[in-house]
């Protein structure tokens, strides 16, 4: 998921920029025995930007490399993916049957993780990126491992209706997963409130689970302004300007908790440790400045909001 002005998939815009960095990511994770992702590959190659395809083919990302902010952020989004994975498995254990992935990319997890029978996963993005990974999948003869229900909308419209016309219950416990969603991609009205919605429609025992950039600091908007021109150094012209939203964003952990929600909040050390492996993150305290936060969180009894109303409270 990404900011974008309009619908088009493409390997040169701005989500297909992005989607597919994900992707090869998951890739390289894969190949250090991080996560589990055997689509992640052939879905690079099927977007076609060859500096990516580059970047699977030689693997020089996974151990260092030579360009140490591309390096961490490969393993950064690897860990988050397993966490996320690993938060999916636990909320399946405990009975939750409903799953929606907002601005799911080019992930895979209708088809690469193991699910309870009865489970219905929802997967919303743009009509072209899903379309994409469709017919990609389709072409690899990739088999579901749970109900699938792929909601093509804009996070920026009335994704909302489109959801409850694909079959979605607010009555049912969901869990959500909101990855590399609050991080700028969407403008800050619109992030709160698809928060706000999120918890209108999340019955008692809903559990949600994302990253979060609490606010683009002069020191971070020029970490990725590096890492933004590495990707020009191989022909990859993206303006950062165009990936993100400026304005003031509201929190989201605190945020959550106005809505009914419990969170819990970690660092990046914090999300290796969670998943056992705090010996693979060796990132420094300027690191920890600029990386993401760790939300996650469980819907707590009480009355529901209103879709679309106090998103900016």
């Amino acid at each position: 998921m990404a900011r974008t002005d309009d619908d088009t998939w493409g390997p040169d815009s701005g989500v297909g920029m992005t989607a597919t960095f994900g992707a090869v990511a998951r890739a390289l994770a894969t190949g250090k025995g991080l996560v589990s992702d055997p689509f992640a590959e052939p879905l690079v190659r099927a977007a076609g930007v060859p500096y990516f395809t580059r970047m699977v083919d030689d693997e020089r990302y996974t151990d260092g490399g030579d360009n140490a902010i591309v390096t961490g952020l490969v393993t950064l989004l690897g860990a988050h993916t397993r966490f996320l994975d690993e938060f999916l498995a636990d909320a399946g254990r405990a009975g939750i049957r409903q799953v929606v992935i907002v601005g799911s990319g080019l992930d895979t997890r209708p088809y690469r993780l193991w699910w309870p029978p009865g489970t219905t996963v929802y997967e919303i993005d743009q009509p072209d990126v899903i379309d994409f990974k469709t017919a990609v999948l389709r072409r690899l003869g990739a088999e579901l491992t749970a109900h699938r229900r792929a909601v093509g909308v804009d996070l920026r419209r009335d994704w909302l209706t489109a959801l409850h016309r694909s079959g979605f219950d607010a009555a049912q416990p969901t869990v959500w997963i909101a990855e590399t969603v609050l991080i700028g991609f969407l403008p800050p009205d619109g992030q709160s409130r698809l928060l706000a919605d999120v918890s209108a429609v999340s019955a008692p025992g809903s559990r949600f689970a994302g990253d979060h950039m609490p606010t683009w600091s002069a020191f971070q908007l020029e970490a990725a302004q590096t890492f933004v021109d590495t990707w020009r150094q191989f022909g990859l012209d993206v303006d950062l300007a165009g990936l993100t939203y400026p304005g003031e964003y509201r929190a989201v952990p605190p945020y959550l908790a106005e809505h009914g929600w419990q969170p819990v909040e970690r660092n990046v050390t914090d999300l290796f440790s969670a998943i056992g492996m705090s010996n693979r993150w060796r990132g420094t305290p300027d690191d920890d400045a600029i990386t993401p936060r760790y939300v996650t969180a469980t819907r707590a009894a009480g009355p529901a909001v209103t879709p679309g109303r106090n998103a900016s409270a």
